[in-house]
């Protein structure tokens, strides 16, 4: 059985490799019931159809700050990285972790497992900006699956790139849809699985 399908980032939510370029702060707009291996989604302003599905460990920081019930976590803000150092199957692939919260009154740092055989204390800092621009959010996720595709060049380039990917031309990237950033990403991260496996 070929799992190499498996493997690729999931276009409907929000990936560590969406966070490569920088950090974003995002407004949490809904928590709701997943599936069995993630269990809760969140739902961010700006970034409709892609939502975060936290890791237990990451669930258990926002819980520890903020509850256990998800509707108190609605319009609070989260300062969102990818560590590159949390394992899956016993490979550093990433993960999209809390680094900042909004209303919590100090600084906190709680053990989270990042891999079955190690834990590590998890700080996590009072945040004092402002959300990022779900365009910008959205944009810096299309930018990091193109140049993991192998295309190069400035912002104007892959502006022009990612238009070429679904035959569409924006003159910025905050006229991209959500719904043209998933078919961008989608179509991307397709192209580039079908590349690795020749």
């Amino acid at each position: 059985m070929d799992i190499s399908r498996a493997l690729v980032a999931k276009s409907d939510q929000l990936n560590a490799s969406d966070l490569s370029g920088a950090p974003i702060v995002v407004t949490i707009k809904d928590v709701r019931p997943g599936d069995q291996s993630k269990p809760v989604v969140v739902d961010l302003v700006g970034m409709e159809g892609r939502p975060w599905k936290p890791s237990k460990g990451m669930l258990r920081v926002i819980a520890s700050a903020w509850g256990t019930e998800g509707n108190v976590w609605v319009g609070r803000l989260v300062k969102l990285v990818n560590n590159p150092e949390v394992m899956f199957g016993g490979e550093a692939v990433g993960g999209v972790e809390v680094v900042a919260m909004s209303h919590i009154d100090k600084p906190f740092t709680i053990p989270v497992r990042i891999s079955q055989k190690k834990v590590k204390q998890h700080h996590v800092d009072v945040l004092a900006e402002p959300a990022t621009e779900p365009w910008a959010a959205q944009w810096q996720a299309i930018r990091n699956a193109l140049s993991e595709a192998g295309y190069e060049g400035d912002g104007p380039a892959l502006l022009v790139v990612a238009g070429q990917v679904i035959g569409s031309e924006w003159a910025h990237p905050n006229q991209i849809s959500a719904e043209d950033a998933q078919k961008i990403l989608a179509a991307v991260r397709e192209d580039n699985q079908n590349g690795e496996q020749q």
